[in-house]
């Protein structure tokens, strides 16, 4: 197939193919009227390559599950550097988490201060009740 047709099967642009293919991660074959040609494996890297950018991973943190994909591997997370990768990205997932939960509990209390502040200032503010009875 030629590069329009892989870059819409695979709801893509063109111009990222050209770029995955200067990276490296998408092979660059020509057919002989010198065409880039794809087939279908190319479009399962490109699925692979998507998905894991879908999820928060770089460019370069695919290659080990594209390479991972061209040694013949059914998916591109059974080999040791993919795993690696996950690794990885899991501790950066774990440390970002807990760096905002701390942002997080941070907010809360300086929300908690200022509405206690606003209560203290309103119930300040409030006029005197007067006792006295009417009859």
């Amino acid at each position: 197939m030629r590069i329009g047709e892989l870059a819409e099967r695979a709801g893509t642009t063109t111009r990222a193919l050209r770029y995955y293919e200067q990276l490296g991660l998408l092979p660059a074959r020509r057919a002989g009227n010198g065409y880039r040609a794809y087939d279908e494996g190319d479009l399962r890297l490109l699925r692979e390559i998507r998905m894991l950018q879908d999820a928060g991973f770089g460019l370069e943190e695919t290659r080990p599950f594209v390479e991972c994909l061209r040694a013949g591997h059914p998916e591109g997370d059974s080999c040791p550097a993919s795993l690696e990768v996950y690794e990885r990205k899991l501790a950066e997932l774990d440390d970002c988490i807990a760096r905002l939960q701390e942002a997080r509990a941070q907010v809360a209390g300086q929300f908690e201060r200022a509405v206690r502040a606003r209560d203290d200032l309103a119930a300040s503010e409030r006029p005197p009740r007067c006792e006295l009875a009417e009859e």
